[in-house]
Formats: C-alpha cells, structure tokens, sequence
C-alpha cells in the first residue's frame, strides 16, 4: 500500500503530521501528546468513540483551534505559525464537508456550489457555471442544479455538499461525519464518490466517522483514538486483526470494556447541583 524501505519498513510520505499534541477544554484533556500521520493522496479515516474529539482534531488541523502543546504540520507547514494571510492560503487548499452539510438555505443548489469559487476566484460566470455543472455531474445531482435546499432529501443535501466542498479542486478534504442520518443506500453513495473522488482528483482525504465498515471499506490509513491518544494506527486490514481489548471494543460495538461508558465525574459524591429560582441551590443525590 505504501512505499518501503531497504528493510522493508512503510514510508508514508505525510501530507499532515501531528506531533506530540496536547490539547485541553478547561481542566479536561482532549488529546494528550498525540501524534499520528495523515498520507497524502490517500483516503485516512479517523474513527473513534462520539466525544474523543475526532472533530476537534480537524479544527486543528484548519487551525480554527490552537493546541496547547505540540504541533501540526499541513503540507510541510506549521498551520499554527502562519501569518492570517498565509493560513488563509493554505485553508483555501482544504475543502470541508460538514457534519450537517451547512447548507445556505436560501440559495439555490448551483449558487451554493458557485458560492466558494466567487468569493475565491476571478472566474467569469460562464466559467463558473461549467465548473458548476461538472461537480454536479460528478455527485449525479446535475439534473438539481435549480432544487432550493428545502427540497433536498438528506443523501442529496450531502452530495450537494459534498461538490461545495470540492468546487475549488481542494488539495486536502475533510469529511466529518460524512454518513450520520443517512440510509444504507445514500450510505453506500457516498462511500463510492468519497473513493471516486480521491482517486480522480488525487486528493488527500481525512474521513471522520464512528459509521466501522463504511470507513473500513474505503480507508488505506486508519487512526483509532480513545481516551484523549492513538490506541490503533494501520491499514484497515491491521485495524481488523488488532488484538488491543478497546480497539476490539469499538469495532465490535461491545457496551463493556476497557472505554468508559459513564462521562468521568469530578465530584467524588456525585451531586448534582440545581439552580431553582433567582437565589437557591440543591442537590439531587
């Protein structure tokens, strides 16, 4: 899958490297010395339980959040030492598919499409029209070029979204979530074109997603993260021979096991404090 050296050791040439990474909410650790590689040209997907900041971990990466600790290198660029307009040149290398395709509501689809290359480009409007039609085609959505956003099942606001997120030929896209609420076949859609996608446009894919064989099936670099750390890193075929218990856990869908399943509490006596009227405190035991 990778290159290999004289020993026969995997070369991943890193599109994104993460080093040593610590990252805190208040006095909650979300990422404790993280580090993990993101190859380029591939498709990686990033799985883990909901609430171990897989989502997070792409706000760093876009540099929307800055780490505590460690660093995180974009194309051989420390995202988080730019100068704005020179993060603001690497962001326009990346593409984003939210978690809830995001949408303008009151835009048509071909305008939502056409939105990213008119505030990024110089491109006439016969030019971007093209290049509408031609994301379009490529979601098999061309024929809802005129749909308002309203009129959108759910597997076809995501494609929409997902043309959006590629409309500016993006060296790396970022998917979070990318199959939550959606149906088996809009499922298997979207798994299709995320491949399809990468493959054709040479692009560096990062997959966000707790969805196991949909990511399995499409990723050739997996991360697994649990606890605030990497507890798996590998080929999906590595992911599904691991022996570790919480990896075994995830992929299984096990409700006992080394991953917690009750948030940590930080008082031993676990009250719960209420605030009834303007000046009264409780506790419910």
């Amino acid at each position: 899958m990778f290159d290999r050296d004289k020993k026969g050791v995997s070369v991943i040439d890193a599109y994104i490297k993460v080093n040593n990474l610590s990252f805190f909410r208040g006095d909650r650790a979300i990422y404790e010395d993280v580090s993990l590689t993101i190859p380029r040209g591939k498709v990686t997907a990033v799985m883990g339980p909901s609430g171990t900041g897989k989502t997070t971990l792409l706000r760093l990466i876009a540099a929307q959040l800055a780490p505590d600790t460690g660093t995180v290198f974009v194309d051989g660029q420390d995202v988080h030492k730019l100068s704005r307009s020179e993060l603001y040149k690497v962001r326009k290398k990346m593409g984003m598919l939210f978690q809830s395709g995001a949408l303008f509501s009151d835009m048509s689809v071909a305008e939502n499409i056409a939105f990213p290359m008119e505030e990024h480009t110089k491109l006439n409007a016969k030019d971007i029209a093209r290049i509408v039609s031609e994301k379009l085609h490529s979601v098999g959505l061309r024929g809802a070029a005129k749909l308002m956003p309203a009129e959108l099942s759910g597997g076809m606001a995501r494609r929409v979204a997902l043309a959006r997120a590629v409309a500016l030929d993006p060296e790396l896209v970022m998917y979070d979530e990318p199959f939550t609420g959606q149906d088996p076949i809009s499922k298997g859609v979207l798994v299709k074109l995320i491949r399809q996608l990468n493959d054709t446009a040479k692009i560096t894919s990062v997959l966000v997603s707790h969805d196991v064989e949909e990511s399995l099936s499409i990723a050739d670099h997996v991360c697994i993260l649990a606890g605030g750390r990497v507890i798996a890193e590998g080929s999906a075929e590595e992911i599904r021979a691991s022996d570790n218990p919480e990896v075994r856990q995830f992929l299984n869908g096990e409700p006992d096991g080394p991953v917690p399943f009750h948030y940590p509490e930080d008082d031993a006596n676990g009250c719960v404090e209420l605030t009834v009227g303007a000046n009264k405190n409780g506790a419910v035991q």
